[in-house]
C-alpha cells in the first residue's frame, strides 16, 4: 500500500476516533473530578488512568468545613424555629406532635436534603445550572427557586428590620412597651384608651411601631422608622454577602452560634420562674388522639419542609463550594438533626417563659395590704413553688367568697392550656407575648437586648442563605462582578421592599408569607426529586453518589427518593391546594376603635395580587419546558463548568496518548470503533445493570454537550 494511502487512512481513523470519543464523552455520565476514570472497551477491557483534576478550578471553597456546616445550619435554623414550631406543637397535641415531626423529618426532610447537598456538590452550580444539567426541558426549576428567593427576601428582610427597631429600642428602662401611654387633657391624665382595651406591649406594637391602618385598602404612606429600619437591614445583608463565601463564611461564625447562646440562658431563667415546670410538662405530655388527624401531618410536613430551607437554591448553592468528596451524606443528616433538637430548645424555651402566673404577685399583694384574708388562702399552698392546681383551687376560694368585688381584683383563671392558646405564632409571639413576659424579668432590658440580637442573627443567616440562593445561579451564567452585583440585588431590593414599610406594609408581609412561597416552594421541591429519582435515574444517581462519598448509601434512599418522597409531596400538595381553596383568603387588620383584631377579605385587586404571586413564582416552569421542547431556547450546554471542560478535554488528550488500535479500535485499525464500557448501573440489589441509555444527561431533552469542546482532525494529528 502506498505510503500516502497509509497516511489517509489514518486520518480517517483519528478523524473516527476524535469524534468518537466526542461523541461518547457528551452522552456519558458526569464525570467525578477526583475518582472518575474511563472504561475503555475492547477484549482487554483496560482502563484509562484516572483522571486528576486540579482543586482550583476558578470557583470558591469554603475556608473549612465547619464554616460550610454553620452555614447550612445558619441558614435552615431561623424565625419559624422559633415562632412557627413551638406554636404548632401546642396546636397539635404537645408532645403528640413530635411524633410525626420526627417520622417526616426521617422520610422527607433528610432525604431530599441529601439529595440537595449531593446535586449541588456533584455539579457545582448553583440551581439553576444544576437543574438545567440534570434536565434541560426542566430547567425552570432553578429559575423558580430564584423567583420564590426573590419574593421571600423581599419581605424576611422587612422583619429583620422589626427586629432592629426593637433591639435599639430595647435600650432604655423601664422598656417602652412595659406601660400604656397617658394622655393629659388639661389636668385630667388619662391612659391611651386603645392601649387601655388592649396591652401595653400589643399598643406598642401596632401604633407606635407599624403605626397600621385598618385596611390594606389604606396604605397610610410610608412609616419613616420602619423604612429607616429597613435601610440598616439591607446594608447589614449587604455586607455579609458582598464578598459571597469569603464574607459570609465568616459572618456565620457568630451569627450561627450566638442564639444558641440565648436560648440556653432564657430557658435558664425561664426554669426559674413560676409554673414554668408546668408549661414543660405540659409540652412532653402528648394527646395521643391528635396523632391520627391528618392536619396533624399536613402541618409537620410543611413545617420539616421549610424549615430545612429546601427549594430555595440556597441549600444547593452553598453545597456547591464544597469539595467533590466532602461526605454530604453526613452533612444532611447532622444539619437536619441540629434543626430539629433547635426547635424543641426554642419550644423549651417558650413554654417555660410563657406561663409564668403572674396572678401569684397579686394575690401575694392583695394579702399583704389587707385586701384578702390570708384565711382564703388554703394551708398547704406555697407560694414558692405555686402549681397549676393550687392557683386553681385558690382562684376558687376567692371568687367564690369576694362575688360582688371579685372582678376589681383583675385576677385571671389561667389555666395553662388557656395561657399557652394565647402564646401565638409569628410576630405575635415575638413583638407581644414575648416582650410582656420579659418587662417581668430583673433587669428587663438585657433579656431583651439579648432577645432581639438574637432574632437578628436567626433572620441575618437565613437571609445569608436567601441571598446566596439568587446571587450564585446568575453568577454562575454570567460574567458580572461580584460585588457590584450583590449591591444592585440590594438597592433593587430596599426600593421594592417599601411596600412593606408602608403602614398597611405588615398586611403585604403576610400576603407576601402566605402565597409567594408555600404552593410554588412545594412543586419546585416534587420535581427536584422526580427530575433526579425519575429522569435523571435513581440508579444512576447512587452510583454518582459511590463515586463522590467512597461509599454507597444505604439503600433505603433508593426507595426514598423512587416513590415514597414523590408521593408524600404529591399528598402535600394536594392538601395544600384544598386548604387555599376552602379557607376564606383574607388577612387579621387591627381595628384601632376596637383595639384588637379582626379577620377581613381581600378586596379584588388584593386577591389578584395574592394569585399573581403564585402564577409568578412557577411560570418559568412551563415557559422553559414549552421553550426547549419547540428549541427556542439554548439547554444552557454552553454553560458548563470550567472543571467540567477541562474533565473532558483531558479523557480525550489521555485517549489519544494510548495505542488507539489496541483500546478504541480493537485489534485491528480498520475495524468499528467500540464504546467506552460504561460503568453498570446496579439495581438496589446490585446484580442487574440498567441500560446506560436511559440515563444520558439530557435523556429528557435528546441533546448533547459534543459541541462544548470541539477537536478538528489536524488537531489530532498534531497532539499524535
Amino acid at each position: 500500500m502506498p505510503k500516502n494511502s497509509k497516511v489517509t487512512q489514518r486520518e480517517q481513523s483519528h478523524e473516527h476516533v476524535t469524534e468518537s470519543v466526542a461523541d461518547l464523552l457528551a452522552h456519558e455520565e458526569p464525570l467525578d473530578y477526583k475518582n472518575s476514570s474511563l472504561n475503555v472497551g475492547g477484549a482487554a477491557g483496560k482502563k484509562v488512568p484516572q483522571i486528576e483534576v486540579p482543586e482550583n478550578d476558578g470557583r470558591p471553597a469554603w475556608n473549612s468545613k465547619l464554616q460550610y456546616i454553620l452555614a447550612q445550619v445558619g441558614f435552615s435554623v431561623g424565625l419559624g424555629n422559633v415562632w412557627r414550631f413551638p406554636y404548632l406543637c401546642q396546636k397539635n397535641g404537645g408532645g403528640a406532635y413530635l411524633v410525626p415531626y420526627f417520622i417526616l423529618l426521617i422520610i422527607i426532610g433528610i432525604p431530599l436534603f441529601f439529595l440537595e447537598l449531593a446535586v449541588g456538590q456533584k455539579i457545582r452550580r448553583g440551581s439553576i445550572g444544576v437543574w438545567n444539567y440534570v434536565c434541560p426541558r426542566l430547567g425552570g426549576i432553578g429559575m423558580s427557586s430564584l423567583m420564590v428567593c426573590g419574593f421571600v427576601g423581599l419581605y424576611y428582610n422587612v422583619i429583620i428590620g422589626w427586629s432592629i427597631f426593637y433591639f435599639f429600642q430595647s435600650f432604655q428602662y423601664p422598656l417602652p412597651w412595659s406601660d400604656c401611654p397617658i394622655r393629659k387633657n388639661g389636668t385630667l391624665a388619662i391612659v391611651e384608651p386603645e392601649c387601655d382595651k388592649s396591652s401595653a406591649t400589643t399598643y406598642f406594637w401596632y401604633r407606635q411601631t407599624l403605626n397600621t391602618t385598618s385596611t390594606i385598602a389604606e396604605s397610610g404612606g410610608l412609616n419613616v422608622k420602619m423604612t429607616l429600619s429597613l435601610l440598616v437591614a439591607w446594608i447589614i445583608v449587604c455586607l455579609a454577602v458582598i464578598k459571597g463565601i469569603a464574607s459570609s463564611g465568616k459572618v456565620m461564625y457568630f451569627s450561627s452560634l450566638f442564639p444558641y447562646v440565648v436560648l440556653f440562658c432564657f430557658l435558664v431563667r425561664g426554669l426559674m420562674l413560676k409554673g414554668s415546670v408546668d408549661g414543660i410538662a405540659h409540652m412532653f405530655t402528648p394527646k395521643l388522639e391528635k396523632m391520627l388527624e391528618p392536619q396533624v401531618w399536613r402541618e409537620a410536613a410543611t413545617q420539616v419542609f421549610f424549615a430545612l430551607g429546601l427549594g430555595f437554591g440556597g441549600v444547593i448553592a452553598f453545597s456547591s463550594y464544597n469539595k467533590i468528596d466532602n461526605n454530604c451524606h453526613f452533612d444532611a443528616v447532622l444539619v437536619s438533626f441540629i434543626n430539629f433538637f433547635t426547635s424543641i430548645l426554642a419550644t423549651l424555651v417558650v413554654f417555660a417563659v410563657l406561663v409564668e402566673n403572674q396572678n401569684a404577685e397579686k394575690i401575694l399583694g392583695y394579702l399583704n395590704s389587707n385586701v384578702l384574708s390570708h384565711d382564703l388562702i388554703p394551708p398547704h399552698v406555697n407560694f414558692s413553688h405555686l402549681t397549676t392546681s393550687d392557683y386553681a383551687e385558690m382562684y376558687g376560694v376567692i371568687k367564690t367568697v369576694k362575688e360582688d368585688g371579685f372582678a376589681q381584683l383583675g385576677l385571671e383563671p389561667c389555666v395553662l392550656v388557656d395561657e399557652l392558646n394565647k402564646a401565638v405564632q409569628g410576630t405575635g409571639l415575638a413583638f407581644i407575648a414575648f416582650t410582656e413576659a420579659m418587662t417581668h424579668f430583673p433587669a428587663s432590658p438585657f433579656w431583651s437586648v439579648m432577645f432581639f440580637f438574637m432574632l437578628i442573627n436567626l433572620g441575618l443567616g437565613s437571609m445569608i442563605g436567601t441571598m446566596t440562593g439568587i446571587t450564585t445561579p446568575v453568577l454562575d451564567a454570567y460574567k458580572v462582578q461580584k460585588e457590584l452585583f450583590t449591591v444592585c440585588c440590594c438597592i433593587v431590593a430596599f426600593f421594592c421592599g417599601l411596600l412593606f414599610v408602608q403602614r398597611s406594609g405588615n398586611y403585604f408581609v403576610t400576603m407576601f408569607d402566605d402565597y409567594s412561597a408555600g404552593l410554588p416552594l412545594t412543586v419546585v421541591v416534587i420535581l427536584e426529586n422526580v427530575s433526579v429519582a425519575w429522569i435523571y435515574g435513581t440508579k444512576r444517581f447512587m452510583q454518582d453518589l459511590e463515586d463522590m462519598l467512597g461509599f454507597r448509601p444505604c439503600i433505603i434512599y433508593f426507595y426514598l427518593w423512587k416513590y415514597v418522597s414523590p408521593l408524600c409531596l404529591i399528598v402535600l400538595i394536594s392538601a395544600t391546594v384544598i386548604e387555599m381553596a376552602i379557607s376564606p383568603p383574607g388577612y387579621n387588620a387591627w381595628v384601632q376603635e376596637l383595639a384588637q383584631e379582626r379577620f377581613q377579605s381581600y378586596p379584588p385587586w388584593a386577591l389578584a395580587m395574592c394569585f399573581a404571586l403564585i402564577i409568578v413564582a412557577m411560570l418559568p416552569l412551563p415557559v422553559v419546558f414549552i421553550a426547549r421542547h419547540f428549541n427556542l431556547m439554548s439547554d444552557g450546554s454552553n454553560k458548563l463548568s470550567v472543571s467540567y471542560r477541562k474533565t473532558m478535554m483531558k479523557d480525550m488528550s489521555n485517549l489519544e496518548e494510548q495505542d488507539e488500535a489496541r483500546f478504541i479500535l480493537g485489534a485491528k485499525p480498520g475495524e468499528a470503533p467500540i464504546a467506552p464500557a460504561r460503568r453498570p448501573y446496579l439495581t438496589p440489589g446490585g446484580n442487574k445493570p440498567m441500560d446506560p441509555n436511559s440515563l444520558s444527561p439530557n435523556s429528557c431533552y435528546g441533546t448533547s454537550y459534543q459541541n462544548a469542546t470541539k477537536v478538528t482532525p489536524d488537531q489530532t494529528l498534531e497532539s499524535g
